[in-house]
């Protein structure tokens, strides 16, 4: 049984398709999964899919690249979507210094807003980073981001900031480069994280792993990750599988139904 912490199944690329693709991702074994809204678009999106599928929980937050766009408007709609019984977390949020449109200062203030959101609604948060690691982590230890934890989604950093991260509460979530040929940072990240505190995701349609790199991901190729991390951990893949679940279980608070 895999869980997958993080889908982007409400985006346009999925629209031909979507229902194959989740019935392709039950036959992989990925029961849970957790719908990432990130605009106004995505957002109501990932809610409807939550509602429509018992074990699909959805994600609320406002993503870097859009910060410029977010007003105390948006922040109000995120914060009542919270209430909602399949909102898990908030995000997601975080730093993207690879893209220009929102400049660094408005990022920042942006994901400082959602992180004291969180708090408030008591929920753990989704980081999305992009070239920005040490504003990210300075940030989450100026605003006690602790307090709530999260994931550090699809980490493809230097395993030297992963302590940093375990000390806040926060879990490491793996995803489709670690399966990359010449990707070194994840797998060393892979060997060292705890397996209390690993998670793994696709961040589909978004980086697929080998042997599909360069096609549209999808949640089925999750067990592909979850396959590379038991190979670097020297461990089964079903370890590696039922300790993903329950870490993600016990993140997001989720008690699976009978």
């Amino acid at each position: 049984m895999l869980f997958d912490t993080h889908v982007h199944l409400n985006v346009s690329q999925f629209d031909e398709d979507r229902d194959e693709v989740i019935a392709r991702a039950e036959e992989a074994g990925v029961k849970f999964m957790v719908v990432v809204g990130f605009d106004h678009e995505t957002i109501p999106k990932a809610i409807k899919l939550a509602e429509e599928n018992e074990n699909f929980y959805a994600a609320v937050g406002w993503h870097p690249v859009d910060a410029i766009d977010m007003t105390e408007k948006e922040l109000a709609w995120i914060e009542e979507l919270a209430a909602h019984p399949k909102v898990v977390a908030i995000g997601e949020m975080g730093l993207d210094y690879h893209w220009d449109k929102s400049p660094k200062d408005v990022q920042k203030e942006v994901f400082r807003k959602q992180i004291e959101l969180a708090k408030k609604v008591k929920l753990p948060i989704i980081i999305h980073n992009r070239e920005a690691t040490e504003d990210i982590i300075q940030i989450l230890k100026e605003e006690k981001a602790e307090e709530v934890g999260g994931i550090m989604h699809c980490y493809n950093d230097s395993d030297a900031y992963v302590q940093d991260c375990l000390d806040m509460n926060f879990y490491i979530s793996l995803g489709g480069p670690v399966t990359f040929k010449n990707a070194k940072l994840p797998k060393d990240v892979a060997k060292v994280v705890p397996l209390d505190r690993l998670l793994i995701e696709t961040d589909c349609p978004f980086l697929a792993p080998h042997p599909n790199r360069g096609k549209r991901n999808e949640p089925a190729y999750v067990s592909l990750v979850a396959e590379k991390i038991a190979e670097l951990k020297e461990i089964s893949y079903e370890e590696v599988c039922n300790a993903t679940t329950e870490n993600a279980m016990r993140l997001f608070n989720i008690t699976p139904h009978k």
